[in-house]
Order: structure tokens, then C-alpha cells, then sequence
């Protein structure tokens, strides 16, 4: 199911709902660090800038925080792979 819902976000990152994107992150990176705002926020696992922030804008994720999610997926599946 949630390989479906990648392959949506990397076609069209403008039209993913919050709910979708909110739903890959937990997969990934786990519960939220933050939530019940209007953001949430996943820490990841490793240095650097250790989270991603999301948003809703009227069921809607925000283009820019979808790529930033993907990005971070894929970097996620590469250390795996290097390990």
C-alpha cells in the first residue's frame, strides 16, 4: 500500500493528501515527535538536520515537504542497502 502511495507522490508531490504523507512518515521514521499542531514532526536517523517537518493545507501536503519526505526515504533505503 504504501509503495502505491510513493509512486503517486514522486508522479504528483502538488496533489498528496496530508493524511497519505502522514501515514508513509510513520512507516519510515515512526510516530511523530511533534504533533496535534498544524505541523508534524519526524525525526530521522542520522546527524545532520535529523527531521522532516509536514503541514496540512486543507488535506493537503505541501509540494516542497512531499519532495523533502522522498528525499529522505531515499536516503533511508541507501544506508540500508550499505550496510
Amino acid at each position: 500500500m504504501t509503495e502505491k502511495i510513493l509512486e503517486q507522490m514522486r508522479r504528483e508531490p502538488a496533489n498528496v493528501r496530508y493524511t497519505a504523507l502522514f501515514k508513509v512518515c510513520e512507516e519510515y521514521f515512526g510516530k511523530p515527535r511533534q504533533s496535534g499542531s498544524s505541523h508534524a514532526v519526524f525525526r530521522m536517523p542520522w546527524m545532520g538536520d535529523p527531521r522532516v517537518n509536514i503541514q496540512n493545507e486543507k488535506g493537503k501536503a505541501k509540494a516542497y515537504q512531499v519532495r523533502q519526505v522522498l528525499q529522505a526515504i531515499d536516503k533511508l533505503k541507501e544506508s540500508q542497502r550499505a550496510r
